[in-house]
This record gives C-alpha cells, structure tokens and sequence, in this order.
C-alpha cells in the first residue's frame, strides 16, 4: 500500500513540474460562479482546460445535461478520479481526455472554463489567437489572459476572495 501511495504522489509531482501547476479543486464559491457565468453564456459546447480532479467538469455536466461538456487533464492521476466520478454521476454529455487541452482541437468550444496559472493562460490565449476559434466566452478562476479584456470580473465568497473573470468574444 505503501508503494502504491508512493507512486500516486511521485505521479501527481511530475505531472505538476511538467505543466507548471498541480492540480486543484476549485472552490465552493469558484464552482458557483462558473455554474452561473455558463448558463448566462449561451449555446455551445463546453471544454474545460486544465480539468483536473473534476471540481468544475463534473458539476457543469451535471448541471447542463442537455450540453455537450468535454474536459481535458494530462495528470493520470486526477483524470482517472475525474472518470470515476463521471461513471458514478452517470453523465452520458461528458467526455474526458487524458491529453493537453494546447495540443485539443477546440474548434467545437463555445465556452472554456479554466482554473490554470498566468503562464497556462498566456499559452491559451496564443492558443486561441493562433486557431481562431469559435469560443464567444472564457471562464476563468483567479488569473487573466495577459492581453485579452475582461468582460467582468465576478468575486468569489471564499477565503481567498477569488476572482472569476468573464470574457466574451464576438465571431
């Protein structure tokens, strides 16, 4: 059991030293927000960049049974939780990829909700400049893209008084 907890943990640091983030739940009041933010959205598919243990995949699909949501996570170990948790909730409009959300086509994306670092959003932020993409918003807990404008920025109730920034996009 030992090694089996050795290996989950040395698993969880080497995926954080090669993404530049370990992988964190968002909060209660994070979680509310972004719920909220995607229903006042509109249309699309939902992606979530960065989906990690499921703290903001599973509750969208959840609560968006009719929407298409896909989350991307290169980490093994909080993508094979997140697919755990998929199977237990039953939610047939979910998938998950083990696979990072810069090499994703994200052509189909309407929405993206992310909870990344400054240095994953400046990489979506080419990202999205570079492709074009379709996306008319991005959600993002606690840090913004370095050059895009935010539409609002909603904060959270939680101790660290988060801030959720809103982007919306015109194509």
């Amino acid at each position: 059991m030992n090694l089996l907890a050795l290996a989950v943990l040395l698993s969880i640091v080497w995926y954080s030293v090669r993404t530049g983030i370990s992988p964190m739940p968002a909060s209660s009041g994070v979680r509310k927000i972004i719920l909220d933010e995607v229903a006042i959205a509109g249309e699309g598919v939902v992606i979530d960049a960065g989906s990690g243990w499921g703290s903001l995949v599973i509750p969208i699909a959840a609560g968006y049974p009719e929407r298409k949501v896909t989350g991307y996570e290169l980490s093994p170990i909080p993508w094979l939780v997140s697919v755990i948790l998929k199977k237990i909730r039953r939610l047939p409009n979910l998938t998950l990829y083990r696979r990072d959300y810069l090499r994703a086509d994200l052509s189909e994306a309407g929405i993206i909700v992310c909870y990344l670092y400054p240095g994953g959003m400046q990489k979506l932020e080419k990202k999205l400049k570079e492709e074009n993409a379709a996306v008319h918003t991005v959600i993002s807990s606690t840090f913004a893209f370095p050059s895009f404008n935010f539409y609002k920025v909603v904060t959270a109730k939680d101790m660290h008084r988060s801030p959720v920034y809103v982007y919306r996009f015109k194509r």
